[in-house]
């Protein structure tokens, strides 16, 4: 997988339009015809105290999650990455696609504050490894110095 090319279409995009919805919708569609084996990448924004769907690519998602529920939830609990290889020995776990076998989710940041994450599941067990987690993880970092104070409406 070639993350330092997604980056750099990341970083075009953010030129382009900077509008945070039209930037997360091409970064899910980008992440979604890159990596193969997926069948869900998209993002989950903080809304009211709680994660509510946001633009993504794949089959009809959650729409609210529970900070410290499922994955997700976790995630945005801890501020950290959840690299999970068999979603189903995840404590809570949240299917909203049973096809779903493994998940990578990480924390989005503005101003030092969880706003919502980048979530990505797949039909593959094991199928995230420690390359994917850290490309992934820079690909959220681009995405975070290339957010307009629009997505600030979102906490």
């Amino acid at each position: 997988m070639d993350y330092t090319t997604m980056n750099l279409q990341l970083e075009g995009m953010a030129q382009e339009e900077p509008g945070f919805i039209p930037l997360l919708s091409n970064a899910s569609a980008l992440i979604y015809q890159s990596m193969d084996r997926l069948n869900w990448a998209g993002f989950y924004l903080m809304d009211k105290g709680s994660l509510l769907l946001g633009p993504f690519q794949g089959k009809v998602a959650c729409i609210r999650i529970k900070v410290g529920k499922g994955v997700c939830g976790t995630a945005v609990e801890k501020d950290q990455v959840q690299r999970v290889p068999d979603v189903h020995l995840f404590p809570g776990h949240i299917a909203c696609d049973s096809a779903s076998e493994s998940e990578i989710v990480i924390p989005i940041h503005k101003d030092g504050a969880v706003i919502g994450v980048l979530d990505i599941d797949s039909p593959v067990k094991e199928r995230f490894d420690e390359a994917d987690e850290k490309g992934l993880t820079e690909f959220v970092h681009t995405l975070e110095k290339n957010l307009t104070t629009e997505c600030v409406t979102f906490r």
